[in-house]
């Protein structure tokens, strides 16, 4: 008959977490007392309201917004961290500053481009239609002959 191992453990015992050493009819500790602190509660309650409709739960749009993951070098994530340290405010704040800035100006660039394209257009429209207008050449411009030849 095998007998039984003292004080070690093998892969086959039950690995039970050990009793907390209470007994049955013992009385429990007194929990400690806990002091809710107000301010940081409703601090807390105000930033998270009830029905906030910008969410990043699973599953859950953050209002009409879409979530970008922008990947960047050490040297120009630094860059943004220090030039956001300096204006106070977060990286992920000012990097979507920025792009809403150039995707601004993207739209007005094309905007003006696109009032450009059509101007030019109507200009050619113009320039085809005085082309095709006729041209008067003064009579006696094909009497002499050319380059001293006869």
């Amino acid at each position: 008959m095998p007998l039984p191992s003292l004080g070690r453990l093998s892969s086959r015992t039950n690995l039970k977490a050990a009793s907390s050493g209470r007994h049955r009819g013992g009385a429990a500790k007194p929990a400690d007392d806990v002091v809710e602190d107000t301010e940081l509660t409703s601090y807390l309650a105000a930033l998270a309201p009830e029905n906030d409709l910008e969410s990043t739960g699973s599953g859950k749009r953050f209002g009409e917004a879409q979530v970008y993951q922008l990947r960047m070098s050490l040297v120009a994530s630094q860059q943004l961290k220090d030039i956001a340290a300096a204006r106070q405010i977060s990286p992920q704040a000012l990097a979507q500053e920025w792009i809403l800035e150039r995707l601004n100006w993207e739209g007005q660039a094309s905007s003006l481009q696109d009032q450009r394209q059509v101007q030019a257009a109507e200009d050619a429209a113009g320039e085809v239609s005085d082309l095709t207008d006729e041209f008067h050449f003064p009579a006696d411009a094909f009497d002499a002959p050319v380059g001293g030849r006869r």
